[in-house]
């Protein structure tokens, strides 16, 4: 199974592609934690994108999708299939994505599309919480950790993203749906697009993604 996906903040991708990993067994490779680790590493990747993180740029097009096309062709390689989540994000990303999977003849099998009302979303936000050590999504009402304040898997210390502070959740959601347009045009033109309907538990959520993965017979 080899797929994007896509979906406002707040949609539940992060947790989906967690479930997907656990149960699935499909590589879950998310952008903000793979920068995250090459910064860590101070790796010559990691340098370059370090410049751009810390002066509060936006990474560009190219350096994105090469930081990507690395863990695809390792040890979150495209053989083994993966769940792409916080990328692409631009049309770009998604032409440069395609490139790189047609040099390793893996296509992608499909871009799924988590869609939730507004208010949903704002909800979802206001409430999340992430690990600020390995990235793991929580949230203080429907995914709370066995110990208040702390990861499950890394005893992290779980923190509110300035990003899902009340004030600023509705302004991101509404430049979010500007932003995603071309590129949801591009994979609904490619006949790649599959919505699907984000609303409710995310295990309700996870039973309704798994029927479509086993109806285009991306999974057994």
């Amino acid at each position: 199974m080899r797929i994007v996906l896509l979906g406002p903040p707040g949609a539940g991708k992060g947790s989906l592609a967690s479930l997907y990993r656990e149960r699935l067994g499909a590589p879950h490779l998310s952008t903000g934690q793979i920068f995250r680790e090459e910064i860590a590493r101070n790796s010559p990747l990691g340098q370059r994108v370090k410049a751009y993180v810390t002066s509060g740029r936006l990474v560009p097009n190219n350096l994105v999708v090469e930081v990507m096309a690395k863990r695809l062709s390792g040890r979150g390689g495209s053989s083994r299939g993966f769940v792409l989540d916080g990328f692409p994000r631009t049309r770009a990303q998604a032409a440069g994505l395609d490139r790189v999977l047609r040099r390793h003849r893996q296509p992608l099998d499909g871009a799924v599309y988590l869609t939730s009302p507004t208010s949903l979303l704002v909800r979802r936000l206001s409430g999340r919480r992430v690990c600020a050590r390995c990235g793991e999504n929580y949230h203080v009402r429907t995914m709370r950790p066995k110990h208040l304040g702390r990861c499950d898997r890394c005893n992290g210390r779980l923190t509110t993203r300035k990003d899902d502070r009340l004030e600023t959740i509705r302004k991101r959601l509404s430049i979010d749906r500007k932003a995603a347009a071309p590129l949801l045009a591009y994979y609904r033109q490619k006949g790649l697009l599959f919505p699907v309907n984000g609303a409710g538990h995310v295990e309700t959520v996870y039973k309704r993604t798994l029927g479509l993965f086993r109806r285009q017979d991306w999974v057994n």
